[in-house]
């Protein structure tokens, strides 16, 4: 059931890509840099945003197979088909990042309407730490349904905040789906740790689902890309990722310390957006693959840069404790800060690389 699971995922995203790239460009739904004026634009010839399609296709389809229809089930797909949809849109009309953010909410609502939550979470000192109080009871279609307050909350901000860093690590050939499948896999590892409790058999399944599924659109989106995962795919992943973190035994501090560079990087640019002033949700040329794409850096080689940054992480989860975890992401959040100051005080120089591949100018 396990490596069924990957390689059918991994099939039907390697199918439905090159399908999803010959309907979009019959249908003209191509990101043209001519068109978009965004400083963030570093492509030169117009490419579809549709990988939303084929890695939600290939995640669904194994789950139809595999896992049972229960609530928790059909309130996750109900969720990942809203940000398809306003992936699909934003693919066609380049939504406002506001109608984007709504619909995350509205996806990790339908996660947390579930009843999926985060009761505890791990004190990195000792023990744990509770979130299953306060407790509201509500009497709703013809039932009693208790609100877990904090564990409900911690988890709509957790899978909102999640999609969005996620998706902002789409912005160069090949980058993102590297990352997912380096994270997805590392949260299947650790829930097949628990193999002889089967309440943790469908995590491992979902999670080789998002494998196969990103590992297929893989070969489309590396450079030089013939599709991006516009957001639909970044939004998707983010929003996956989340809810294996939280249905693998709350497994939150592992999944920020193999996302710790997106993660980091996300911190860094939000707080700089919101010291000067502006939306933390517009998009900028101020993350880190732009400033690697302004010092020389090609696009493969800062793919193969997060993907090695991500798989050492992926390891160090598996071994390190919770307190190691949080040390491991105060350090990448210094090392960048850094290296992001570095930058600014010794590179004002250099000049933006040209659209087409990142190559040295």
């Amino acid at each position: 059931m396990f490596l069924p699971s990957l390689i059918i995922a991994f099939l039907v995203s390697l199918i439905a890509t090159p399908l999803t790239i010959f309907i979009y460009k019959k249908l003209n739904i191509l990101d043209d840099p001519k068109k978009q004026k965004h400083p963030k634009v570093v492509h030169k010839y117009p490419v579809p945003r549709g990988g939303g399609i084929p890695v939600f296709l290939g995640i669904a389809v194994v789950s139809l197979i595999f896992l049972p229809l229960d609530k928790h089930l059909i309130g996750i797909f109900l969720g990942a088909a809203v940000i398809l949809i306003i992936g699909v849109l934003d693919d066609k009309f380049d939504l406002n990042p506001y109608i984007r953010l709504f619909a995350g909410f509205l996806a990790a609502a339908f996660v947390v309407g579930a009843g999926i939550g985060i009761p505890f979470i791990t004190n990195p000192l000792n023990g744990i730490i509770h979130l299953n109080q306060p407790q509201i009871p509500i009497f709703l279609f013809g039932k009693t349904r208790t609100i877990w307050v904090l564990a409900d909350l911690f988890a709509f901000f957790w899978i909102t905040w999640c999609m969005n860093f996620v998706n902002w690590s789409k912005g160069l050939d090949g980058q993102l789906p590297g990352i997912v499948v380096i994270a997805a896999l590392t949260i299947g590892i650790l829930s097949l740790r628990f193999s002889a409790d089967i309440t943790q058999w469908p995590v491992v399944v979902l999670a080789l689902a998002v494998t196969g599924a990103y590992l297929g659109f893989l070969p489309f989106n590396f450079y030089p890309q013939k599709i991006m995962p516009g957001y639909g795919g970044g939004a998707l992943a983010g929003y996956f990722l989340a809810v294996l973190s939280i249905l693998a035994s709350c497994k939150v501090g592992t999944l920020m310390m193999v996302l710790g560079l997106p993660l980091a990087d996300a911190f860094l640019v939000v707080a700089r957006r919101v010291y000067k002033g502006k939306s933390p949700v517009w998009g900028d040329t101020r993350h880190l693959h732009h400033k690697l794409l302004q010092i020389g850096w090609r696009k493969p080689k800062i793919a193969f840069f997060y993907w090695g940054i991500t798989a050492i992480l992926g390891f160090l989860a598996l071994k390190l404790k919770a307190l190691g975890k949080i040390y491991t992401i105060m350090i990448i959040s210094f090392l960048l800060g850094g290296f992001l100051l570095w930058l600014k005080l010794f590179t004002t120089s250099l000049s933006r690389p040209g659209r087409d591949s990142g190559l040295k100018i």
